[in-house]
């Protein structure tokens, strides 16, 4: 929260560069990542060695909610349709293990700093109010994401707020080229590989006005 009011939030369909703001203001969220530790056998001991397997990804919790009552607009077609999209399989993403089609990447921001790039694996909507005609204005809707990139390429600001140092977005201008966006945010044109490869870019010819691209920092070489 910013000066006792909600601060905006977004999602962001990484495939299709739709995205969904809103205000949030959380009382909860949580975060929860599961480490895998085998047993070794270990003969006269009261306690058998661990050895390290590896970690999961790690999950984020949320409640979000959503209401266009003033506007007597859907809250579907507003704001939770967007969202389904990234439960569902999408035509212009596909599975390198499978060549199938997967269900997009998106990215979940909060703030300036507060970014989580994720994949849906859990969603719940509720609707609680609704037009005459039945139409739905309140939902909220209960939503998991699973990670999908090592948060130690984005080191936090401090051990407390768990925000992102320098990862940042940028809204795309008219006319504008992957490889000067490059040079204007990393001060090398060069680094355009590395941010369509962030942004699942297939074509960094073709960049459409209007679509935020996710600018972390560089890997540390």
């Amino acid at each position: 929260m910013k000066d006792g009011h909600p601060v905006k939030a977004s999602i962001t369909n990484l495939v299709t560069n739709k995205t969904i703001t809103f205000l949030f203001n959380p009382t909860e969220y949580s975060f929860s990542k599961q480490v895998n530790w085998s047993t070794a056998t270990e003969r006269g001991a009261n306690v058998p060695r661990l050895e390290f397997e590896g970690g999961q990804p790690a999950q984020l919790t949320l409640r979000l909610f959503f209401d266009t009552g003033e506007k007597g607009e859907d809250v579907r077609e507003k704001y939770t349709n967007a969202l389904w999209e990234l439960a569902m399989v999408s035509r212009q993403k596909t599975d390198p293990a499978t060549n199938r089609g997967r269900p997009p990447e998106c990215s979940f921001q909060w703030g300036k700093v507060w970014s989580f790039k994720a994949v849906v694996t859990n969603l719940t909507q509720n609707f609680t109010m609704f037009l005459e005609d039945g139409t739905p204005t309140r939902a909220t809707m209960d939503l998991t994401l699973k990670q999908v990139e090592d948060m130690d390429r984005f080191p936090a600001q401090n051990p407390t707020s768990g925000g992102v140092a320098g990862y940042r977005t940028r809204v795309v201008r008219q006319g504008e080229k992957l490889d000067l966006i490059a040079a204007e945010e990393y001060g090398e044109a060069s680094q355009w590989r590395y941010i369509a490869a962030v942004n699942d870019i297939d074509d960094p010819r073709r960049l459409a006005a209007g679509a935020i691209l996710s600018l972390p920092p560089l890997p540390t070489r």
